[in-house]
């Protein structure tokens, strides 16, 4: 087996509606202001090869799989890429929105810079597109439409609100690749993470408060459960640890809650070394084994529900704490395109708009 002739095939596939970048454009079109907004993003469709694609591309990346290629591709191509794809396309089956045809992902990211567009709408000089670091619509895409459009200056902003070398780090490093292939490249900003900003907290807050207030039962204990990095990631410096902890921190204070009640943990683990601890799925087992009930989890780690939310938080963790002996388990949807989650996604981009407008 070939394995760089095959990555290189899966590369050149990786995202199919790349467009060219604009050359050199006179005076006359430039002025505008881009904001670029981004997610990790997902595949075109569930079939075999629509999501090897799109995992090629994301398992490909050394900003998450932090080991040498000569010792991860033979196990990326020769192993995973033959095994995972037809797991995860079920899994995606179970949550894809059927009558768009497309993941809840994309469905809720497209509602979202719909609705930052609009609330930008009175600043006539501003554009508002959508990339994704992995798959369609790419982040190289959505600067050739900005620069398409006029814009010499660009906001981006990767919707991780804690910050990882493996989320917002690899976003930034997507985006320059491209700016790379411009000679006559815009002035950007990039926003920084989130994750302490009071607003984020405020609409956290909000969207627990309302969903616990139409269950028909009290969860005893609430998890916050964030998406995993390998502990040998947080031990080399990365902060996204302490930014999670500081988000359940804040989330606590605001709730009235003591620690007992609100729990931090993190999920969706990949591979055979530790994570950073405690993971969810144990923590749900250990509760059920101590007879807790009823317990509710919020992902405050996500900007919009998606396949780590809806399939494994809300169908594999759920199933695990029902059959350890729980009775009662909900799920509290991410922010989504909440007014609230979407207000304050405004006032950041307008925060770095400061002097451009």
């Amino acid at each position: 087996m070939n394995i760089h002739a095959t990555f290189a095939k899966d590369r050149a596939a990786a995202v199919t509606h790349k467009q060219t970048l604009p050359a050199d454009r006179p005076a006359s079109q430039t002025g505008r202001i881009g904001v670029l907004v981004s997610n990790l993003g997902t595949p075109d469709a569930t079939d075999y090869r629509s999501v090897r694609r799109y995992l090629a591309e994301f398992l490909s990346d050394q900003r998450v799989i932090e080991l040498p290629k000569w010792k991860w591709y033979p196990i990326l191509y020769g192993i995973v890429l033959n095994t995972r794809p037809q797991k995860t396309g079920a899994n995606y089956e179970t949550v894809w929105n059927r009558d768009k045809d497309e993941s809840p992902m994309r469905t809720i990211c497209n509602a979202q810079t719909d609705a930052l567009a609009a609330a930008l709408a009175g600043e006539p000089r501003i554009s508002v597109e959508i990339g994704m670091r992995y798959g369609n619509p790419s982040i190289e895409s959505a600067v050739g439409k900005l620069m398409a459009q006029g814009c010499d200056r660009i906001v981006f902003f990767p919707l991780y609100p804690q910050y990882s070398a493996t989320t917002t780090a690899t976003a930034n490093d997507q985006l320059f690749r491209a700016l790379m292939k411009i000679r006559h490249q815009p002035a950007v900003r990039t926003v920084p993470a989130y994750y302490d900003e009071p607003a984020y907290i405020e609409a956290l807050a909000a969207s627990i408060g309302e969903h616990l207030a139409g269950l028909d039962f009290e969860p005893e204990i609430v998890l916050a459960s964030y998406h995993g990095i390998p502990r040998r990631y947080a031990e080399s410096g990365d902060p996204y640890p302490q930014h999670c902890h500081e988000t359940t921190r804040r989330l606590r204070a605001r709730l009235g809650w003591g620690e007992e009640r609100l729990l931090t943990t993190f999920q969706s683990l990949f591979g055979k070394e530790e994570w950073i601890r405690p993971y969810t799925d144990e923590t749900v087992k250990r509760l059920a084994a101590e007879g807790v009930k009823r317990i509710a989890i919020v992902n405050p780690g996500f900007s919009a529900d998606c396949i780590e939310t809806l399939e494994e938080i809300d169908g594999e963790v759920r199933e695990i704490f029902m059959h350890a002996g729980g009775e009662r388990f909900s799920h509290i949807p991410c922010l989504n395109d909440r007014p609230d989650g979407m207000k304050m996604i405004e006032d950041l981009v307008r925060r770095e708009l400061s002097g451009w407008l």
